[in-house]
This record gives structure tokens, sequence and C-alpha cells, in this order.
């Protein structure tokens, strides 16, 4: 498919000295644009698809009954990522002391010093 387009005087010019530079037409340089802001912002039906899944998405685990109270089980997750070199590893350990054995204060206690 053919289209017109209106573009400045500096824009043909740059377009025509880029197009020399590469040894290409206007009309390739123009598609590759086109394929290249495609690709980084998609079409309107890839962001229908990708709002789609997140609305699917969102909620998903409300009412799972497995996990008990869903915030807490995201707490003690990212607390089980804490490492004996994090800052916050002891006031993590207090809360969560079954995430952590001897080993790990003994690591602890060698990054303190």
């Amino acid at each position: 498919m053919r289209f017109l387009a209106d573009l400045s005087d500096d824009d043909v010019k740059w377009l025509d000295a880029k197009a020399a530079e590469e040894g290409k037409s206007r009309a390739a340089l123009v598609r590759e644009a086109v394929s290249a802001y495609r690709a980084e912002y998609g079409s309107s039906s890839d962001k229908e698809r990708r709002l789609a899944a997140l609305r699917a998405g969102f909620g998903a685990w409300k009412d799972r009954t497995d996990i008990g109270d869903s915030v807490e089980w995201q707490r003690r997750e990212r607390a089980s990522w804490t490492r004996p070199w994090d800052p916050d590893y002891d006031q993590v350990r207090a809360e969560f002391p079954d995430l952590f054995d001897e080993e790990d204060d003994r690591e602890r206690e060698l990054y303190r010093k």
C-alpha cells in the first residue's frame, strides 16, 4: 500500500542524506522506521492482549486456601530471601526464626567483622 506523507524540507534533506549513506531508498528507511516503532510500542491489539492478561491475572490468588493469609505468605516468602549479609538479617531472623539456622548465624558473624 502506498501513502502520501507531508514532511518538512529539513526532514526530507535528512532522509535523503541517510538514504544515501545507507544505500537505501527513502521508502525503505520509512518502512524500517515504522517496523522499529511497532516493535517498540506494539500494535493496539498487542496492548489490548497485554491488558487482558493483566486483568485475568489480577486477584488470581484471592481464593487460595492453602497459603493462609496471602500478605503474611508473601512476607514470609520475601523473608526467606534474606541472607546473613543483608542489613535487616537480625530483624527478619527475629520475626521468622524457623527460616534460619546456626550456620546462617555463623556466616552473619563473619560479615560483621
